[in-house]
């Protein structure tokens, strides 16, 4: 394997998923930091690699990769064995609902340019938190349902998944927004068996901050 460089921003939650998914697999990789407060994401070297000016991308193997749910399902393509992705279809089109679930629904309304824009448009100090607040505690209502239909230690089954690779960052962005977590018994008691693990400690925000 050729050398992997991951462009990243800390605190992004994409880039956190991938960051678990590469230490989960144990494949070794570059960081290059892209600021997106500082508005990196738009320099025309960096476009050039993702034109949608997103964190992450991740070149490997001569590959530029975009998209951090299409980057996790490629390496565990990559790699069958590491179960990011069950063996059967049916186990599989479950993982993705869950994985979906965050990836689709919470995350892109509550994304960085999204709370930009809400901050634009009215002259309340608080309505970025109010909004963080709101669709996050929302979504991860609903997703604490949908993973009481399933049994294992994790989001499904009994080993970390695409599902936890999502779930984790988006509780990180939870207790950052003030979201109270307090019925969401599932939901706190996956994140703590995740987080107990070296590949998610290594991928936590505080650990690759500037």
């Amino acid at each position: 394997m050729s050398d992997v460089v991951l462009y990243d921003y800390w605190r992004s939650s994409a880039s956190y998923r991938v960051r678990i998914a590469l230490n989960m697999l144990g494949i070794a990789y570059k960081r290059v930091p892209i600021n997106l407060l500082e508005g990196e994401q738009n320099s025309a070297d960096y476009l050039a690699l993702n034109p949608q000016g997103f964190v992450p991308t991740l070149t490997i193997d001569g590959e530029i990769l975009t998209q951090s749910l299409a980057i996790i399902e490629f390496l565990a393509e990559l790699r069958p064995e590491s179960g990011l992705m069950p063996s059967d279809s049916a186990s599989r089109r479950h993982v993705r609902a869950l994985a979906y679930a965050i990836a689709m629904d919470i995350h892109p309304i509550c994304n960085t340019h999204v709370a930009a824009h809400i901050m634009a448009i009215t002259d309340r100090a608080d309505a970025r938190e109010e909004w963080m607040r709101h669709f996050i505690a929302g979504g991860l209502s609903k997703l604490e349902v949908m993973l009481g239909k399933f049994e294992g230690s994790f989001s499904f089954g009994d080993t970390p998944t695409m599902a936890d690779i999502c779930l984790v960052p988006q509780v990180y962005n939870a207790r950052r927004w003030g979201v109270d977590l307090t019925d969401l018994k599932r939901i706190v008691e996956i994140d703590a068996r995740c987080t107990s693990l070296p590949a998610f400690q290594a991928a936590h925000p505080d650990r690759v901050k500037p």
